[in-house]
C-alpha cells in the first residue's frame, strides 16, 4: 500500500487535506493538525503510517495484530499507532483514519477553548 492509497481512502473524511511538511513528505491534515503520515523517525519501519489512537485503543491493535501494529520506544508516550501499510486492509485503513480524524478534531476544539479562555483573560479589566 503506498501513501497515495492512504490519501485516497481519507478523502471520504471532511476536512482531511493532503500538506507538505518542513521535509517534504505528505502528511494528512485537519485544520492544521496532523491526522496522518508516514512515519519519520529512524526507529519506525520504512513504509509505515502512523495516526492518532488513545492508548488504550492501541494496546488492543498491538495484542491483536502485532504482525500490523507497533510502536518503538519513541512514540510510546504519545497518543498515536505505527501500522505497517503492506498489512494494512482497506477497511482497517478506513477505520484508523477516522479514528485518527475524530481525535484530531477533538483536539482543535480544545485548541479553539484554550484560544478563547486566553483572550477572555487578557481583555479583562484587571490588567
Amino acid at each position: 500500500m503506498t501513501f497515495a492509497r492512504v490519501k485516497a481512502a481519507a478523502r471520504a473524511l471532511p476536512g482531511v487535506q493532503a500538506a507538505k511538511r518542513y521535509d517534504g513528505s505528505t502528511v494528512l491534515k485537519l485544520d492544521g493538525c496532523f491526522v496522518a503520515g508516514l512515519a519519520s523517525h529512524p526507529s519506525a519501519e520504512p513504509d509505515t503510517l502512523i495516526v492518532r489512537m488513545e492508548i488504550e485503543d492501541r494496546e488492543r491493535l498491538l495484542e491483536d495484530a502485532p504482525d500490523t501494529y507497533y510502536v518503538t520506544d519513541y512514540y510510546r508516550p504519545y497518543p498515536l499507532v505505527l501500522a505497517r501499510l503492506s498489512r494494512v486492509t482497506d477497511d482497517a485503513l478506513r477505520d484508523l483514519l477516522a479514528t485518527s480524524s475524530r481525535l484530531t478534531i477533538a483536539k482543535t476544539r480544545n485548541r479553539g477553548r484554550k484560544a478563547k479562555v486566553s483572550r477572555y483573560v487578557s481583555d479583562s479589566p484587571n490588567d
